[in-house]
């Protein structure tokens, strides 16, 4: 029980981190570009505008995603409930493997929102 328990929590804490990190980059940006925290990309830290906007697609973005996430990523470990350590393990793999490409997945919408608002330059269109 104590395995499947830790797996679980494992399971739910990168939907719970794109909740926070969505909930906090829509309502408390990063104030400034810095290289430490936030939506880093060449695109997204052109300049304080598109800094700003990336912030808030990303939160609007991963908000979503993670309110999705959550359900999807805690029913299949309801299922693994009192098995073995080893299905537990091997249940508990695919589940972080999906949630970790849908993380990095987000980067595509949200670099192409920001090519479609802004030149290459990061002036606004």
């Amino acid at each position: 029980m104590g395995f499947w328990l830790y797996c679980t929590a494992m399971c739910l804490l990168i939907p719970a981190v794109m909740l926070y990190f969505g909930w906090r980059f829509q309502k408390h940006p990063p104030k400034r570009i810095n290289s430490l925290y936030g939506y880093r990309t060449a695109r997204s830290m052109k300049n304080q505008q598109t800094w700003d906007f990336a912030h808030q697609v990303c939160g609007k973005l991963w908000f979503r995603v993670g309110l999705i996430l959550l359900p999807v990523s805690l029913a299949p470990m309801l299922f693994l409930r009192g098995r073995s350590v080893g299905e537990i393990g091997m249940g508990c793999v695919p589940v972080v493997a999906i949630q970790v490409v849908v993380l990095l997945g987000s980067i595509f919408p949200v670099e192409r929102a920001l090519k479609r608002n802004f030149d290459q330059f990061g002036r606004k269109r």
